[in-house]
This record gives C-alpha cells, sequence and structure tokens, in this order.
C-alpha cells in the first residue's frame, strides 16, 4: 500500500509539472536556440510555470559565466533568477551582502534541506552538508589537524615525498620525451589525491604513479562529484528523485559509485582500528576514532571523510592547474617567482622557507581570483530577510555569492581587474624593502569562506601550493599546447572549477 501510494503520488506530479515542461518545449523548437544562447547580461525574461527555464538550459554548459556577467551588471552586484515551479534563486557579488550572509546573519543561512539532500549520497552528514551540533563538532575535532605542527609534518613528509619521489620524476620523463604531452590536471588531480588520503586516512592509494593506474576509488569519487553536481542545478529535482527511486540511469550509477566509496573506506576503517591506540592520531580519521565517542556511527565516521577528501582533492588541484595556465601567459611574473625561489637553499624546501614566499603567494591568491575553485557557494534562508542592499530573501529561497563574479568587479578591483597582477597583494617594506603580502577582506575575496564557516585547511592549502609551485618551476617550464582557434582553455564546473578536456601542456626543462 505504502509503495502504491507513492507511485500514485510521483505520477500525479508528473502531470501536473511535467505536461506543461512539454507542451512549451514543443513549442520552443519552431525557434532558434541562439535567441536565448547570448551574452545578454539582462536578466533573462521569466515565463510562467517554467520561469526562465529557456535561458537556464541554453547556458547550461556557461552557467558559471552566464550568472557571473548578469551580476555584474547589475547597480548592486544582485539579481534573482526566477526557476521552474516559481522558486527563486538569488545570485550576489555584494560584499556587505556576503558579510551578512556568512557570518552577521550566518544562523539564518544554512545547507538547508535542498542543498543537504542533492549532496547526501556523497557527503551524508559530513562537514561540508551539516548544520548545528553535528557540524560544530565535526569542525572543532577537525581544527586539531590543522596546527602548526600537523602542517609541519604536512609540508615536509607527506608533500615533499609526493612531489620528489613521483611529480618531478614523471615531469622529468616528459621533459626527456621528445613532443611529448601529458595532462597536467591530470597529474595533479592525482597528487593531491594522494596527499589528502594520507592526511584524512593515513593510507596512500599511489595514485600518482608513471604507470598512470586505474584506481577504481577516485575515479568513483569523479562520478559521484559529477553526477551530484548535475542533481544541484537541475531544473526539475523531482526527475532525478524519480530515476533515484526506480534507480535507473545516472542515479544508479551513482549508487554504485557510492557504495564502492563507501565500501573501500569501511575496509580502511577497519584496518585502522585494529592498529589504533590511544597515542595514535596522526590523520584525521585516527583523531575521530579515539575522540569522544557522541559520533561513532560508522557511516557517520565515513562521511566525515569523505568529505575532506572532497576538498583536499578538487580545489587544490583546480587551482594549480588554472596558476599554471597563468604563469605561462604573463612571463613576468613567472620572471619574479623565479627569482623568489632561486632564495630558498635547494628542491626540498623546508617548511620555513615555503611559509615565507609572498610573491608566489600572492600570484596564487591573483589566480583565484580569476578561477575560484569553487566559483559558486549556495545556502537556504531559514527565515525571511532583507539583505544589506535591500534585496528580499523569502524563507526557503536559495541565495548564492559568487567569488567568480566578485573576482571580475570593477568596482572591488579597479579599472585594471583584468590584469594579472600580483602586485595588487603585496607592498614594501620601508626598513628592508622586501615583498609583505597584504591579505584583502574574507567577504571581498571569500575563496575560502568567510565567518564561522571559514576553511580549516587554507593554510595547508597555501603551503602545499607553493611546495608545488617551487619544485616544479624551479626545474621546468610548463607549456600549454593550445590547438589552431583556441584562445584559452574552457572553464567547466561541477563542484569546483575544471578544464575543459584536460589541461594539455609539454614539459621543459630549464637549462640554469
Amino acid at each position: 500500500m505504502f509503495f502504491n501510494f507513492d507511485l500514485r503520488l510521483i505520477f500525479s506530479q508528473i502531470y501536473f509539472y511535467f505536461l506543461p515542461l512539454v507542451f512549451f518545449l514543443f513549442f520552443i523548437n519552431f525557434r532558434t536556440n541562439l535567441f536565448f544562447l547570448s551574452k545578454s547580461t539582462k536578466i533573462p525574461r521569466s515565463y510562467p510555470i517554467i520561469g526562465s527555464y529557456f535561458s537556464i538550459k541554453s547556458n547550461k554548459n556557461r552557467r558559471i559565466q552566464w550568472t557571473s556577467d548578469i551580476v555584474l551588471s547589475r547597480p548592486t552586484l544582485t539579481f534573482t533568477l526566477r526557476r521552474p515551479f516559481g522558486h527563486r534563486h538569488i545570485f550576489t557579488g555584494n560584499s556587505s551582502n556576503v558579510q551578512h550572509i556568512l557570518k552577521n546573519h550566518f544562523h539564518n543561512y544554512q545547507k538547508g534541506y535542498l542543498g543537504k539532500e542533492t549532496l547526501k549520497d556523497l557527503l551524508g552528514n559530513g562537514i561540508f552538508n551539516a548544520d548545528g551540533e553535528i557540524w560544530k563538532y565535526q569542525r572543532k575535532l577537525a581544527s586539531h589537524e590543522f596546527n602548526s605542527k600537523s602542517l609541519r609534518k604536512f609540508v615536509e613528509k607527506v608533500v615533499n615525498v609526493e612531489l620528489c619521489d613521483r611529480l618531478i620524476p614523471i615531469l622529468t620523463m616528459a621533459a626527456a620525451s621528445q613532443n611529448c604531452v601529458i595532462d597536467i590536471q591530470d597529474l595533479l588531480q592525482r597528487f593531491a589525491f594522494d596527499n589528502i588520503c594520507m592526511v584524512a586516512y593515513g593510507y596512500d592509494p599511489a595514485y600518482l604513479l608513471p604507470s598512470f593506474p586505474e584506481a577504481k576509488f577516485a575515479n568513483a569519487f569523479e562520478e559521484v562529484v559529477r553526477i551530484s553536481s548535475e542533481r544541484f542545478n537541475s531544473l526539475a529535482p523531482f526527475i532525478w528523485k524519480l530515476k533515484r527511486i526506480l534507480n535507473v540511469g545516472s542515479e544508479k550509477k551513482l549508487k554504485v559509485c557510492a557504495t564502492q566509496i563507501r565500501e573501500m573506506a569501511k575496509e580502511i576503517i577497519k584496518e585502522k582500528k585494529s592498529n589504533l591506540t590511544n597515542s595514535s592520531g596522526d590523520d584525521l580519521l585516527s583523531r575521530f576514532l579515539i575522540s569522544s565517542e557522541q559520533y561513532q556511527d560508522e557511516e557517520f565516521i565515513i562521511d566525515i571523510v569523505i568529505s575532506f577528501i572532497l576538498a583536499g582533492r578538487d580545489t587544490t588541484s583546480a587551482a594549480l592547474t588554472w596558476f599554471f595556465w597563468l604563469i605561462f601567459k604573463n612571463p613576468n611574473v613567472e620572471k619574479e617567482i623565479l627569482e623568489e625561489i632561486a632564495k630558498s637553499s635547494n628542491e626540498s624546501s623546508t617548511y620555513d622557507e615555503v611559509k615565507d614566499m609572498p610573491y608566489t603567494h600572492a600570484s596564487l591568491c591573483e589566480s583565484m581570483r580569476f578561477f575560484p575553485p569553487v566559483p559558486v557557494d549556495t545556502k537556504e534562508a531559514i527565515q525571511d530577510d532583507i539583505l544589506p542592499d535591500g534585496t528580499f530573501v523569502k524563507r526557503g529561497t536559495r541565495i548564492s555569492y559568487h567569488p567568480y563574479a566578485m573576482g571580475r568587479a570593477e568596482a572591488i578591483w579597479g579599472k585594471d581587474w583584468q590584469t594579472f597582477r600580483p602586485e595588487r597583494w603585496l607592498e614594501r617594506d620601508v626598513k628592508t624593502g622586501n615583498w609583505r603580502f597584504v591579505p584583502r577582506d574574507p567577504f571581498v575575496y571569500p575563496v575560502f569562506q568567510a565567518g564561522p564557516r571559514v576553511c580549516l585547511g587554507k593554510e595547508m592549502a597555501f603551503l602545499q601550493m607553493k611546495k608545488v609551485v617551487a619544485g616544479v618551476l624551479r626545474r621546468f617550464r610548463v607549456v600549454p599546447v593550445v590547438e589552431k582557434g583556441e584562445e584559452e582553455p574552457v572553464l567547466i564546473a561541477y563542484l569546483t572549477t575544471k578544464m575543459k578536456g584536460g589541461f594539455l601542456v609539454r614539459i621543459e626543462e630549464r637549462i640554469n
């Protein structure tokens, strides 16, 4: 009876919502799709029931750029997108609004039901998909992993081994092979995956090897991230929910891949428990296992660790991929970075040397200004509210702050915002004449979020990235392989930004 009731409800929803949609889709076939696929910065036209369906669908492959263009065209850097079935989605690049959402009214803007449900199969109740006490508990415990001692160990052991024993030898072989083309985006993802698995699990998947092994865990992770992202941007969420109930199509694949990830995680947890003592606990998993027994459910522990793998794998690799592209386009910046690298003693830069690289640090910030690893982040309003710019937010409304758009806002960065200029993050020390890094307001530059949810791994991410930059650029030039007619890589976004088709490069060894 319960099963039959659910089916009747589902098909009644399809009848009520889907038939009007079919009618409008049939109607639009008589028009050219180019009418909707434009770079217009006007707020898209909205229709009854379907909202701005046609504009959203036509721009689905460039939704980040499209919404950014509209945000930047508005006087308040805020606009409301009308989605199908009466749902509204607010996008903002206004720093006052961002501070309101992430700090001043933090309690009112949470992950929300829709966000949690969409990412539940991937993140469960992990820190990036949780609110309230569950989130507070995870954050408090995880914060111990990012203290100075852990950072020093991370840089000097985990990253150094992966860099010197795996990444550098692969680049050396590529440089020695004439006309060898490699996908450095793939290499950096493998590098980051090995690193975060060591930090999170204390487990080395050995994904970055010259043989480029297939890793079921990593591949399954990639598929789950892709399908979860498609869910998040779905125009009609009831469709993927129906597919999940029926276990068909992409939802069937997601279920299979998610099961693979969790089964492997269970095996690692089982092995970790058998070797665990109260004195051991260098990795994140060990810290959680020997902590308070308040949340010792195995599924919950898996959720926690998967969340940190997602954060460590995709964000740093995305940032470094775009960094190497921008450095190639700006040889004057590369020259400054090389001079800074030359000041360090050797290829295996120590923790203190890597930590104190202000020009490289500024270059990474400037790169992420143009291509933030997480280009848009979404919350849900718990109660009615009014933003500082006067925008009314109804309870249950999705609201996204837009780091990608904010990095291109002339009002924030000035008329030269299109110029890749690390110096905008620096000032000269009056006494020594050396560069000194000057951070920006986190609500103007929310690449690492801000407020209570500010990224715990921010410093660790910078140390890892600077270590890679120093190790790679000291010995090699990374030269993009550009096809005829292509001006620059195409940005695509799942939960993080990527280069469509990878980032193909040739590696050239420096003479000196």
